[in-house]
């Protein structure tokens, strides 16, 4: 019974993690801007990768399941960090998110900083 569901297992994680990439896939076709794109891509890519690798170690009944360990963890360091590094770069190169109703927090924060600088008083909310 045991030997009979490791197949189906393998089977499941792997086309799971597949569907994870296609969402993450639809997200970057589909966002509005750079900051919704670069967290669709990272988020559910690197869950995708981490499913389809566990797939990997259960179809291989073991034999590849250091190998797809260390990837694993591999993509689960510089999957956030890729994605910090890519949207503190488009921040500072003054790229804008497109934003709702609330507005974006960090442009209240560099007025106040700018003010600071300049010897003003921020606002008092």
């Amino acid at each position: 019974m045991n030997g009979s569901l490791l197949p189906w297992l393998a089977s499941l994680l792997v086309l799971a993690g597949g569907a994870f990439c296609l969402l993450g896939a639809i997200g970057v076709l589909r966002l509005p801007d750079c900051y919704s794109r670069m967290h669709a891509a990272s988020k559910a890519g690197a869950l995708g990768a981490v499913l389809v690798l566990a797939g990997l170690a259960a179809a291989s009944s073991g034999a590849a399941a250091m190998e797809a360990i260390f990837a694993l963890m591999a993509v689960l360091v510089t999957a956030p960090l890729a994605a910090h590094a890519v949207s503190r770069a488009a921040y500072l190169a003054d790229v804008k998110p497109v934003v709702g109703k609330l507005g974006n927090v960090f442009d209240d924060e560099r007025t106040a900083d700018a003010q600071a600088q300049s010897g003003q008083e921020p606002p008092r909310v």
